[in-house]
């Protein structure tokens, strides 16, 4: 798989206790990569990253700390860094934008100019969200040269992460200059709202309502019309390996931004999602109340990755459905016998990719 591009590499992952830093750090040790992880403790319990006691390199560090930061990547010389870190949740970046910023801004300026220092550094992909556009409730989907913006202070600070992005790609890791006064290529990667198991996080629908089903509790569902692109965790990661693997093969042209999202049937609303987990563990109850007084949160979100479809050959190997099934199957097996699931699913998720032929794969 990617052409064995990560086998023995040393791969540097920010974040990688978080939940999507999770899945990628297992993934990347299956492909027989040297992970090190530079991360906060993990930030829930339970938690995904200790339930997968993962032979890694794991670091606890802060990528706001540029000091601690450098000298890690001094000492280790990855060849590629998937940059994950931040603060996540829309809700707390209005309890404290400060930190949301200095962690999602300050943090991935901390990387990549740490980065400029390390000769090893062969490629960067900075990990932002589909929420760094300036949504204005299209019903098409936002494509890379669309506007960045950002209503509420987490997805403004993606729209500032991808600024400075282009930043640093024009200013010193320049496609014109690679190859002369520096060997980086730098790279974003923009997704939709990923579900999968062993995510334990606050104030996000799959481990709300998870929460809810262990405690006998009803859930309250709120903005049940947003619509969201849903995806199982594994969707993306396969575009940010792919787009790793093109950028270790000094493919100057990937790096830029790009999307990674389901495809139409992913795009469903909070209520229908609610509804599958439902048919698949009928003991899940959940209420929608009248009205809820809480900040603003998107109504429609939509990416169109058109662009990764046809220049990376990438494209979703799952149906929201299908990730739907994965997950609360994935959870149910977690309560019912503490088993963990996620190696499988990985292994049954590229076995499917396979089978439908897609690049990656070989």
């Amino acid at each position: 798989m990617f052409k064995d591009i990560y086998k023995n590499k040393k791969v540097l992952i920010t974040g990688h206790t978080g939940f999507k830093g999770s899945w990628l750090a297992l993934w990347l040790s299956k492909l027989g990569a040297n992970v090190i992880g530079y991360s906060l403790i993990p930030p829930t319990e339970p938690n995904h990253f200790q339930l997968l006691n993962l032979d890694i390199v794991s670091i606890t560090g802060d990528i706001r700390d540029y000091e601690k930061l450098k000298q890690i990547l001094k000492e280790h010389q990855p060849e590629i860094i998937f940059h994950l870190a931040a603060q996540a949740i829309v809700r707390k970046s209005y309890l404290d934008p400060i930190e949301t910023f200095s962690t999602n801004v300050i943090g991935t300026v901390n990387v990549l100019e740490a980065s400029k220092a390390v000769e090893s550094v062969r490629a960067i992909i900075n990990v932002t969200s589909d929420k760094c556009y300036e949504n204005n409730e299209w019903l098409w989907g936002y494509r890379e040269n669309d506007r960045l913006g950002g209503f509420d202070p987490y997805s403004a600070s993606k729209g500032c992460a991808e600024i400075l992005t282009s930043c640093w790609q024009k200013s010193f890791f320049s496609i014109e200059n690679y190859g002369k006064t520096h060997q980086t290529l730098l790279a974003s990667a923009r997704a939709g709202n990923v579900i999968g198991g062993g995510d334990w996080a606050p104030d996000r629908l799959i481990p709300d309502i998870m929460r809810a089903i262990n405690r006998h509790d009803k859930v309250k569902i709120r903005n049940p019309y947003a619509t969201r692109p849903w995806q199982h965790v594994l969707e993306p990661l396969s575009g940010y390996l792919l787009l790793g693997q093109n950028l270790l093969k000094e493919k100057k042209e990937f790096a830029e931004a790009w999307n990674f999202g389901p495809s139409d049937d992913g795009n469903k609303s909070v209520e229908e999602i609610v509804r599958n987990v439902k048919k698949d563990w009928p003991i899940l109850d959940y209420e929608i109340p009248k009205s809820i007084d809480q900040p603003h949160e998107a109504g429609l979100l939509r990416l169109d990755c058109s662009k990764a479809k046809s220049k990376l050959k990438w494209q979703p190997v799952w149906t929201s459905d299908r990730a739907i099934e994965k997950t609360t199957h994935w959870y149910k097996n977690y309560y019912e016998s503490m088993s963990i699931l996620t190696s499988e699913h990985i292994n049954e998720y590229t076995s499917e990719a396979k089978s439908k032929h897609i690049s990656w794969t070989e």
